[in-house]
C-alpha cells in the first residue's frame, strides 16, 4: 500500500505542475513579449526572500524527487506483481483481460518514452542544447525556432511524445484517485470522466502551441 501511495501522491504532484507548465507554454499565443517576460519572471519567484532563481531550484527539486519516486515505485510494484504472478503461461486470460494487459503495457512503455521525451525537452527548450533552427537567449524564439516546418520530425516526436502522456495520464490519474479512496461505487463514471478530461486538456493544451508554430500561426 505504500508504494500505491507513493506512486499516487507523486503522480499528483506531477499533473499539477503538467497544468501549470501547460498554462505557461500557452502564453506563446500573447507574443514574444509576454512568453519571455512570463519565463523571466519564473526566476523571480520567492524574492527577496529567495535568491534569484531560488523557487525555481526548489519546483526542480520537488519534481525530480516526484519523478524518482513515481519511476522507484511503478518498477517495485511491476517486480511484486511479476513474481506474484509466477511463470507467464500460469496467467490466464480471466486474471489479465485484454483491457488490463493494455494498461499495463501503455503505463510501462509509455513511461519509457516520456523520460526520453523529458530530456529531450529539457536539451531542447530549456538548456539550449539541443537547437533545431538556431539557439537564441529566447524563450520564445527557441520554441518558434525549433518547430519549423522544416524540422518536421522534432514535431513529429514531440506529437507521439505528448500523446505518449496522455495516454499515460488517461490511466495515472484514475489510478492515483482510486488509490487515494475515491473510487466508491457510485464514483466509477465521474473519475473515468474526470480523468479523461484532464488527459484530454493535457494532451491538446500541449500540442497548441509547437503545431500552430509548424502551421504558420504563430510566428
Amino acid at each position: 500500500m505504500a508504494l500505491k501511495s507513493l506512486m499516487a501522491v507523486t503522480g499528483v504532484i506531477l499533473v499539477l505542475f503538467l497544468l501549470a507548465h501547460m498554462y505557461g507554454n500557452l502564453m506563446v499565443f500573447g507574443g514574444q513579449q509576454a512568453f519571455d517576460e512570463y519565463s523571466h519572471h519564473l526566476r523571480e519567484l520567492g524574492e527577496p526572500m529567495l535568491p534569484h532563481s531560488g523557487a525555481l531550484w526548489i519546483i526542480r527539486v520537488v519534481l525530480l524527487a516526484s519523478v524518482l519516486g513515481h519511476a522507484y515505485s511503478a518498477v517495485a510494484l511491476w517486480s511484486r506483481a511479476k513474481k506474484a504472478r509466477g511463470h507467464r503461461y500460469a496467467v490466464t486470460k480471466s486474471a489479465q483481460g485484454a483491457s488490463a494487459r493494455y494498461a499495463t503495457q501503455t503505463m510501462r512503455w509509455g513511461g519509457v518514452v516520456i523520460v526520453l521525451f523529458v530530456v529531450f525537452h529539457i536539451l531542447h527548450l530549456t538548456t539550449n542544447d539541443i537547437a533545431p533552427g538556431g539557439a537564441s537567449t529566447s524563450p520564445y524564439e527557441r520554441l518558434v525556432n525549433g518547430f519549423q516546418p522544416e524540422f518536421w520530425y522534432v514535431t513529429l516526436f514531440y506529437v507521439l511524445s505528448v500523446l505518449a502522456v496522455g495516454l499515460h495520464l488517461r490511466h495515472g490519474i484514475w489510478s492515483a484517485l482510486a488509490t487515494l479512496g475515491a473510487n466508491k461505487a457510485k464514483r466509477e463514471r465521474p473519475l473515468h470522466a474526470a480523468s479523461t478530461l484532464i488527459a484530454v486538456v493535457l494532451t491538446v493544451g500541449f500540442l497548441l502551441g509547437p503545431l500552430s508554430v509548424t502551421f504558420g500561426l504563430v510566428e
